[in-house]
């Protein structure tokens, strides 16, 4: 579909039917697929009561979904241009759009001004900060229900993949380490505009109360796993070196487990490693 560029009314107001020009910095890939919005909208099955954050709304593929739904919405977007383009179409409905970078904002205190225990996140970003939104999330998971996202195919597979195949990784342990994964649907390129090289995926992430396995201590389970399921073809023994200064042969009962692969251990497997690290060689 060829893009227009964003225009205003006679009485200056935006013209909802025309186009954003997609700015390449930001990696902008505008969803121009109705019937793929209220696909992605339907499943996310929204409650008046709801309070959704909708990331990078752009033209407002989704947005507008989402306003009939009856829920409470808050739109956070880094281009001024959809910044203004939001705030002509739903200003004075009571959707918040703010313009602001998602990994700036403070999930805790929005949810508490919106009166809420969780919001539920929705959004089709540029896919080279997926991973950065990932853990922003995550991290603050006990203020998000649920997150549906539109993400790479390559992506979704890895979120959901499962030890001993080439898709498991640092994404694969912690999205189902705190929260149930699942993929909901493929969209094709021809879906979007500018048409994206790579097919794309919808995939939701349900926040679980607690973590999977009870970890002893999160923040050092985080830091052992981005060290070693980054030398995923190392064994154990010699990736744990770089993360303990240390070889960790002579403290752990099973020394068998070292000469195993990263990307062999079930996430059970991995919080335990991390659960005895942490008492032997914590820092």
């Amino acid at each position: 579909m060829r893009s227009k560029a964003s225009s205003k009314s006679k009485n200056g107001a935006f013209d909802e039917s025309a186009g954003l020009r997609p700015r390449k910095s930001l990696g902008q890939n505008f969803l121009r697929d109705d019937r793929i919005s209220r696909k992605i909208v339907l499943a996310i099955d929204l409650r008046p009561a709801d309070v959704v954050l909708e990331i990078g709304p752009g033209e407002g593929a989704l947005t507008r979904h989402l306003a009939a739904s009856g829920a409470r919405l808050v739109l956070v977007e880094l281009d001024e241009r959809a910044v203004g383009r939001m705030r002509e179409l739903y200003g004075g409905s009571g959707v918040q759009v703010l313009h602001q970078d998602v990994l700036t904002v403070d999930l805790d205190a929005l949810a508490a001004s919106m009166s809420t225990e969780r919001l539920r996140v929705v959004g089709n970003i540029p896919y080279y900060i997926t991973s950065p939104i990932l853990f922003h999330v995550l991290d603050n998971r006990h203020r998000v229900r649920d997150l549906t996202m539109m993400v790479q195919k390559e992506v979704a597979r890895r979120l959901a993949a499962v030890p001993r195949t080439k898709e498991y990784g640092i994404l694969s342990v912690f999205c189902q380490l705190f929260a149930d994964v699942e993929i909901l649907f493929d969209v094709q390129p021809g879906s979007f505009h500018p048409r994206p090289d790579v097919t794309s995926s919808v995939v939701r992430l349900v926040m679980l109360d607690r973590p999977r396995y009870a970890l002893r201590d999160e923040q050092f389970f985080r830091e052992m796993v981005r060290s070693v399921y980054g030398m995923r073809r190392k064994t154990l023994r010699n990736a744990l070196r770089y993360f303990l200064d240390a070889d960790p042969a002579a403290a752990v009962p099973d020394a068998s487990i070292l000469q195993r692969r990263p990307e062999d251990l079930t996430i059970e497997e991995t919080v335990g490693l991390s659960n005895f690290l942490f008492e032997h060689f914590r820092r």
